[in-house]
């Protein structure tokens, strides 16, 4: 056996071994047992094996999982841990999401769930540790079977928004696909993605409050330099209109409120008006929002008329 060969694969592969690999290395029937009476090495299934005798971490679990069905990887919200690395909240880890070509026949055991995808080899970054479906197809699989509309837009924007990738690639994955859930809404997403839309709060300002109600078109993700590079989330420039979008997930902290603070007093200061926008306004009360904004909005100029969605027919009283 060549030991160093050995002792590298094990670290490579967090400890998990398959019997192929060790016949591959040159280890025998006879010194596979040794190993395992030894504790070297402990049977985790059939055919595979970890280098000690503990409870497998979620790495290890794995490797196990990508060994009994190879050739495979993980795949689904798996492969977007492993991209994410150790410390991302969020994620479900009892149970391994794993992906095999579309034409195999293969069982996994408990905990594990087999994916069977057209393409495969082209899907699979095989030099990840362990290999995983690509950070584009991964999220496209989430993003199409999330439970409701908001969890697919918060797949989608937040992958953008941690720059793990960009709409451009993810559109390319997606154009791909002969058949997928959700493909107009996700093409829509990736759309005003790509516009400068970075969260799921502010795809909804978008979608249900200013384009059904034909508000003015704000701009996104604008430039201010008065303090320092920081961007606001939307400026209706010919009216000094600003519209923060306050979703409390990055302004948890005393010091990040007081940042806030100043930075709509600044706006001021530049004759600009400041009014904060969080769940409850956008995704609550959509139709009543857009009715005040259209009157904050008139009221330093805009000579436009707010048009009823489908959902707001009653909310026009609100204007008075």
């Amino acid at each position: 056996m060549d030991r160093s060969a050995y002792a590298d694969l094990l670290t490579r592969q967090s400890g998990v071994v398959s019997r192929r690999q060790l016949t591959g290395l040159g280890v025998e029937p006879h010194d596979l047992q040794r190993h395992i009476r030894r504790r070297d090495l402990t049977r985790v299934h059939a055919g595979v094996f970890v280098d000690h005798t503990g409870p497998l971490t979620w790495l290890q679990r794995s490797w196990v999982g990508v060994q009994i069905a190879w050739p495979a990887a993980l795949s689904h919200d798996s492969a977007l841990r492993a991209a994410d690395g150790p410390g991302r909240h969020g994620r479900d880890e009892a149970l391994i999401h794993v992906a095999v070509d579309r034409d195999r026949a293969v069982r996994v055991p408990s905990g594990y769930a087999l994916h069977r995808l057209a393409g495969f080899e082209a899907k699979v970054q095989w030099n990840a540790s362990p290999p995983r479906v690509r950070v584009e197809e991964a999220l496209l699989d989430v993003a199409a079977h999330a439970r409701d509309d908001l969890a697919a837009i918060a797949v989608l924007a937040d992958a953008v928004q941690a720059r793990r990738t960009v709409p451009a690639r993810i559109r390319k994955a997606l154009s791909a696909r002969a058949r997928i859930p959700r493909r107009d809404f996700m093409e829509g997403v990736l759309t005003d993605v790509q516009d400068g839309t970075c969260s799921v709060l502010e795809h909804g300002y978008l979608s249900l409050v200013e384009k059904p109600h034909a508000l003015p078109t704000g701009r996104r993700q604008v430039r201010d330099s008065t303090r320092g590079p920081v961007l606001r989330d939307v400026v209706y420039v010919p009216f000094d209109q600003v519209v923060e979008l306050d979703g409390r997930m990055f302004h948890d902290t005393a010091a990040q409120r007081d940042a806030d603070l100043d930075r709509d007093l600044d706006a001021a200061l530049s004759g600009q008006s400041t009014v904060r926008l969080g769940w409850g306004q956008v995704y609550g009360r959509p139709c009543a929002t857009a009715v005040r904004v259209g009157a904050l909005l008139t009221a330093r100029g805009w000579a436009g008329q707010l048009t009823a969605c489908p959902r707001c027919p009653d909310t026009w009283r609100l204007a008075g």
